[in-house]
C-alpha cells in the first residue's frame, strides 16, 4: 500500500508541476487559466488520494477538500476568463509569416 501511495503522490507532483509550467509557457491568459486549472486540480486531487492511502483516518478530511477543489477550480477560472472577456482581452491569435520571413497583414 506504502508503494501505491507513493507512487501516486509522485503522479499527484508530476501533474502540479506540469501546470505550473503551462503556467509560464502558455501564450495568452485564456490558456494560462487552462493549464492552471485542469492540470493543477488532477494533481492535488492525485496527491489526496496518495495521502488518504497513507492515512486511512483522514479519508473524511480529504474528501471535503476533494470536494472544495472539485468545485472552486472550475467556477473560479471559468469567472476570471469570463471576466477577462468583458473587460476587452483578447485571445492569443497565431501570425503566420511567409517565406521571407515577414508577418502577413
Amino acid at each position: 500500500m506504502r508503494l501505491l501511495a507513493d507512487v501516486i503522490l509522485l503522479i499527484g507532483a508530476a501533474f502540479t508541476l506540469l501546470g505550473a509550467l503551462g503556467l509560464v509557457r502558455m501564450p495568452d491568459v485564456y490558456n494560462r487559466i487552462q493549464a492552471g486549472t485542469k492540470a493543477v486540480t488532477l494533481g492535488a486531487l492525485s496527491l489526496l488520494l496518495g495521502i488518504g492511502l497513507l492515512y486511512p483516518q483522514w479519508w473524511s478530511k480529504l474528501l471535503v477538500i476533494a470536494l472544495m477543489i472539485l468545485v472552486t477550480n472550475p467556477l473560479g477560472s471559468s469567472t476570471i476568463a469570463r471576466a477577462l472577456l468583458m473587460a476587452g482581452v483578447q485571445p492569443w491569435k497565431k501570425v503566420e509569416s511567409n517565406s521571407t520571413g515577414e508577418n502577413n497583414p
